[in-house]
């Protein structure tokens, strides 16, 4: 049951009929992983906090530098060399302390993809490489559990949404290839790590209180 405050906080979504208040339980029920802290995973983190997801684990083994602060809003001039799933963790508290930000400091493989996978509905992927995706896309096809992609690399941004046993998985749309890198990371620009993320968490929400995502077995490029 949500408590009186909750029930004010989320009261405009709540007016929704897919949501109401038997879809805001689902909300404050659910569990999402964030696979990385950066720009996907700022904005996203934020939506979900604010939406009253009831749990988030927030992985990722980096600290904040200065050239993150373009497009990475949760984090703030004063939290350089802090490792962002705690300055995360510590801002998402603050935005909604009925939410809990569970901030695990590590790299994602797999040798901990079990751990860190466990007990969620959700995968919210928040990473910039492929070897990472992979071990996501492993855990989520063996345990079930829906895989929400997000990528951008300067102007562009992709988005899609893979259910095991309904959907094509990430390697079936993007088969193994060879990863080169360049000498420089790829570009990025807040604003298209904003809405790419938007879209990772519309899709999330709509996991998170049974309804179909839009973009399940298809591939939203903007």
């Amino acid at each position: 049951m949500l408590s009186g405050e909750e029930a004010r906080r989320y009261s405009r979504q709540m007016q929704l009929p897919e949501i109401g208040l038997e879809g805001q339980t689902k909300i404050a029920a659910g569990r999402v992983v964030i696979a990385g802290l950066g720009g996907l995973g700022s904005i996203g983190a934020y939506y979900l906090a604010a939406a009253g997801v009831g749990h988030l684990r927030l992985v990722d083994r980096d600290r904040v530098a200065l050239d993150n602060l373009n497009r990475q809003i949760l984090h703030a001039s004063a939290d350089i060399g802090r490792p962002k799933a705690t300055s995360a963790a510590e801002k998402l508290s603050r935005l909604n302390p009925h939410c809990r930000a569970e901030a695990i400091e590590t790299a994602i493989g797999e040798e901990n993809i079990d751990a860190l996978v466990e007990g969620c509905t959700v995968i919210f992927d928040a990473t910039d490489n492929r070897a990472t995706r992979e071990v996501l896309n492993a855990s989520s096809v063996e345990k079930g559990v829906p895989f929400v992609f997000g990528g951008i690399s300067g102007w562009e941004g992709m988005v899609s949404t893979f259910i095991p046993g309904q959907t094509p998985c990430f390697c079936c749309l993007f088969p193994a290839q060879a990863e080169t890198a360049g000498p420089e990371p790829p570009p990025a620009l807040g604003p298209t790590a904003g809405l790419i993320a938007s879209l990772q968490c519309l899709e999330t929400l709509r996991l998170l209180i049974g309804l179909t995502p839009q973009l399940a077995g298809r591939l939203l490029r903007f």
